[in-house]
């Protein structure tokens, strides 16, 4: 590490105190440094954290995925024709829930949307994406090819944001270091290796909703919703729809345009009085057992409503669905047939170098 770099990393840092926005090439370069660790330690969590209390700008954010994405992402090319759709969240919310996302996606590839995914392993809450994922029996450490042959083949694949599989480099180092919501979070987030231009995802904070819309956009997504959700009577909040408070959304629209609106759990019929019950178990053995409960269709409690109200906001953004009602409508149609645990059989056993065994730990959940 050369002093002369750290001086001029140190010199953007300055910057970043002092309010000045990054152009977008600036931000990559920034995070280029980060990424090949050509500076300290010290300096690069002084430059993340200078920039999230700045409050990144959309170009800044585009700079950061950039750089992920060109210098530290496998890339995979999924058949022609397969219209991926992504969805996830930031991670580092103030309230922590049980696995929504995954159960939501689980429930949308069952109504035949491909849903190519890209988490991480617990850092803030007790169970992240990739933790669920493996303990419900899927091969979390595969390769990315095997991730793609499943988006294909099952309609579901996750991508393992801290595997060097997936990011060969950095990520999974950085990540593992930082505990408060950053500007990599969200950046690093997007860095899906199927590139997908359809998606829902969740954001850490309402004043981060626009700017992750923003950069969305600008980085090839034709189709999606950006969302925060609230919790009534409290300050926190959660980077997924929430059935405990309005939820702020922004809506990418095919003809370029953003779309601000609410979703209002009281007038869905989907309202929970108490967040408690989105809370996910002490541990990860109890808590996959309840998961797949839910996905089996054995759990009418808010966890279910809430699975509802995600799953159908991807039926939305992937225009399988008229309105959010229609979404949540088929949501429910396809979990209370049992069509939601088949497809999530059939993940397990095609995410998996070892499928038999996959699926005993799957079956295992349900005794």
């Amino acid at each position: 590490m050369s002093q002369t770099l750290n001086r001029e990393f140190g010199a953007i840092i300055t910057r970043l105190i002092q309010k000045e926005n990054l152009t977008r090439n600036d931000a990559k370069q920034a995070f280029v440094s980060v990424l090949n660790n050509d500076v300290t330690d010290m300096q690069q969590g002084a430059f993340l954290a200078a920039l999230t209390a700045k409050r990144e700008t959309s170009e800044e954010v585009a700079g950061s995925w950039e750089a992920i994405y060109d210098l530290d992402t496998i890339k995979v090319d999924l058949t022609p024709g397969i219209k991926a759709v992504d969805n996830s969240g930031t991670g580092m919310d103030t309230f922590k829930t049980f696995n929504i996302s995954t159960a939501a996606s689980i429930i949308a590839a069952a109504g035949h949307i491909p849903m190519a995914r890209h988490g991480a392993r617990a850092i803030s809450s007790a169970c992240g994406t990739v933790d669920m994922a493996e303990a419900l029996g899927v091969d979390v450490e595969c390769t990315a090819d095997l991730v793609a042959k499943s988006i294909e083949t099952a309609g579901l694949g996750l991508f393992n944001g801290m595997s060097p599989h997936i990011h060969p480099m950095a990520l999974g180092r950085i990540l593992s270091q930082i505990y408060f919501g950053s500007t990599l979070n969200i950046a690093a987030s997007l860095a899906n290796p199927a590139l997908p231009s359809i998606g829902v995802r969740g954001v850490f904070s309402k004043k981060m909703i626009l700017p992750v819309a923003n950069v969305m956009k600008e980085i090839g997504y034709k189709s999606a919703i950006v969302l925060h959700g609230s919790i009534d009577d409290s300050d926190k909040g959660m980077d997924e729809a929430s059935v405990c408070g309005v939820t702020h959304c922004a809506r990418i629209l095919e003809d370029n345009e953003i779309h601000e609106f609410i979703i209002n759990p009281k007038k869905l019929g989907l309202a929970a009085k108490n967040q408690n019950d989105l809370a996910p178990e002490k541990d990860i053995k109890t808590e996959s057992k309840r998961f797949a409960a839910l996905l089996s269709n054995q759990e009418n409690s808010a966890r279910k409503d809430a699975a509802l109200l995600n799953a159908g906001l991807i039926f939305l953004a992937a225009q399988k669905a008229t309105s959010l009602e229609d979404g949540i409508e088929q949501a429910a149609k396809l979990l209370e047939s049992g069509k939601a645990f088949e497809t999530l059989e059939k993940w397990v056993a095609t995410q998996n170098t070892a499928p038999k065994k996959g699926l005993a730990r799957l079956h295992s959940l349900m005794q």
